[in-house]
C-alpha cells in the first residue's frame, strides 16, 4: 500500500458508536418487548432505507400505519435519533486529531440519512477537520455500491490507490478495495493506529 497519502473514514461504529437500542431502552422497560420492537418494528433494515435516501416522513407514516400503538415510539425515532449515538468509539477521535495535526488529508464516506446527518453533524466539531464527507442519504447512493466510491474519488480529487478507507462492515471494505481504495476492516482504534503508523501516516 505504498503511496497512500489520504485517510477516508466511515462514521458509524468507526468514529461514533451507534445502536438503535441506546434510544429505545430508555422508552421500553420490558426487555422482551424491546427485543421484539427492534426485531420487527424499528429495525436496522428499516432504518437503512433512510440511509439510502428515503424521506423520514414517508417511512414513519408507513410504519405508524402498520403499528399504530407504537406511534409515539416511531416518532421518537424521528425526533431523538441522536440518542442512538451514545458517543465516540474509544480512541478513534484521537486518531483523527493526530492525523490532522500531521496535515494528512481527511475525508469520510458514511451511510447516514440526510435528515439525521443534519441533526448530528452540528453537534460534532471533529468533522471540521474533514475536507469533505460523502453522505449516502444526500447522494441516494449507499455503501457497498461501487458508485459511491467512484463519487468519493471524484469529489475528494483522489486517484485510485491514494487513500485508505476505514469501515467496520466487511462488505464495504471489500467493495472499497475493488473500487479504488486501499482499505482497513475496523475492529478497534489501537489496531487502526498501528496500521496507519505502518503506512507512515502517524508517528
Amino acid at each position: 500500500m505504498a503511496g497512500i497519502s489520504t485517510v477516508v473514514f466511515d462514521v458509524g461504529r468507526v468514529l461514533f458508536e451507534w445502536d438503535l437500542r441506546h434510544l429505545f431502552a430508555k422508552l421500553i422497560s420490558d426487555s422482551e418487548e424491546l427485543d421484539w420492537f427492534l426485531a420487527h418494528v424499528v429495525t436496522p433494515e428499516w432504518h437503512f432505507q433512510h440511509d439510502a435516501g428515503r424521506p423520514l416522513a414517508d417511512m414513519t407514516a408507513e410504519l405508524t400505519a402498520q403499528y399504530p400503538h407504537y406511534g409515539p415510539l416511531i416518532e421518537a425515532y424521528r425526533t431523538r435519533f441522536n440518542e442512538t449515538i451514545p458517543g465516540p468509539v474509544p480512541g478513534s477521535l484521537d486518531i483523527v486529531r493526530d492525523l490532522a495535526a500531521q496535515d494528512v488529508p481527511l475525508y469520510a464516506i458514511t451511510n447516514f440519512g440526510a435528515e439525521f446527518w443534519d441533526m448530528f453533524r452540528p453537534t460534532q466539531p471533529i468533522f471540521d477537520l474533514f475536507g469533505d464527507i460523502v453522505v449516502s442519504g444526500v447522494e441516494k447512493l449507499a455503501k457497498p455500491d461501487p458508485a459511491i466510491y467512484a463519487l468519493a474519488l471524484q469529489r475528494f480529487g483522489l486517484k485510485p490507490g491514494e487513500a485508505i478507507f476505514i469501515d467496520d462492515n466487511h462488505a464495504n471494505v471489500v467493495s472499497a478495495r475493488a473500487n479504488g481504495f486501499a482499505a482497513h476492516h475496523f475492529t478497534d482504534a489501537a489496531t487502526l493506529r498501528s496500521e496507519l503508523a505502518g503506512l507512515g501516516l502517524l508517528q
